[in-house]
């Protein structure tokens, strides 16, 4: 089997920083995807290869990126053997943690209900008509593909994680040259300042930062004057100035280390130099919106809460609630 073929991939969104005054980022994440995919690649690369390639062609595909799933369909269902190889690439990329999406009929009920997310922060959004995009911790890039959906001109999602990337090409196997893409790099991958971006998503990823202010400066850097931070993260009940920090584990993570108050929360994005930071929306993540399913065989959020009171993780702590804020860049 050949190597991966990431310039292939990537030339795409390398060709748009050098066309937009990026040439030096370009550089740089050129040495990063070598480094990713030539000097030291992941062990299980050649399995996600081969299941990505299993994936059968098909002619006249059609998607739709503006419902709760992602789905590619086309004007001749796929035939028997067509469906079958459709199913085995897919399982070969499983865990599948953020969707759902629907291959030609084939559903993938990830883990994760996505688009109860999304349309709880699809209504406080500036309308992503026309705006540049940068995703961060986009997982297999469901919410990326919502943001081409609802009209973004260009979407960057940007997750370490490997097989995301490729359950993310299979995907857009199918889409051909759209203008979305996910670079399997970290938030502190990305250069200093870059002010590129009208919209930046940081969904899921604040409590697993050492450092939150930190990441909140880093998130202000990568947005134009006037954009739009789209923040959602874990939170806690408590006054201005209160934070909970985990002993060890929080629902079985081991890297949660800051759960704000949602005033500790918007006093952090002042301090961090963000104008006008609100709380659109509070909601407890509940055992139907996290679940193990078919197609993600893993312990889920019921493994992780107490059974005698799942109002409380097993360690004892507040059950997950998560707020969405949104601010400005001055």
């Amino acid at each position: 089997m050949a190597a991966f073929d990431w310039r292939k991939r990537f030339t795409p969104f390398l060709n748009f920083l050098y066309n937009n005054n990026q040439e030096a980022w370009a550089n740089v994440l050129t040495e990063q995807l070598i480094h990713r995919f030539e000097i030291n690649p992941h062990g299980d690369m050649d399995r996600w290869q081969t299941a990505l390639e299993a994936l059968p062609a098909a002619s006249g595909t059609s998607v739709d990126l503006t419902h709760s799933a992602v789905t590619i369909a086309s004007a001749a269902p796929l035939s028997e053997p067509e469906a079958e190889k459709l199913e085995l690439g897919l399982r070969g990329l499983m865990p599948w943690r953020k969707g759902p999406f629907d291959f030609f009929g084939t559903y993938i009920d990830t883990e994760w209900r996505s688009d109860w997310k999304w349309d709880r922060v699809a209504p406080h959004l500036a309308d992503l008509n026309g705006r540049t995009i940068l995703d961060v911790g986009c997982g297999s890039g469901y919410h990326c593909w919502r943001m081409a959906g609802a009209g973004a001109k260009r979407v960057l999602g940007i997750d370490p994680g490997l097989l995301f990337m490729f359950q993310f090409l299979a995907v857009k196997g199918y889409l051909g040259d759209v203008p979305v893409d996910l670079i399997p790099i970290r938030m502190e991958d990305l250069p200093d300042n870059l002010e590129l971006f009208d919209t930046t998503f940081s969904m899921g990823v604040l409590y697993h930062r050492r450092s939150p202010i930190d990441h909140l400066l880093d998130l202000k850097g990568t947005l134009r004057s006037g954009g739009e931070l789209v923040l959602e993260t874990l939170v806690v009940e408590g006054p201005e100035g209160y934070s909970l920090v985990p002993e060890d584990r929080y629902g079985q993570m081991r890297n949660v280390w800051f759960l704000p108050s949602c005033p500790t929360l918007l006093r952090w994005l002042d301090r961090a130099g963000f104008k006008q930071p609100r709380v659109v929306d509070i909601s407890n993540t509940t055992t139907d919106e996290q679940r193990r399913t078919d197609w993600m065989r893993y312990n889920s959020l019921a493994d992780f809460l107490d059974p005698e009171n799942p109002s409380k993780t097993i360690e004892g702590y507040p059950g997950p609630k998560r707020a969405t804020i949104i601010a400005e860049k001055p």
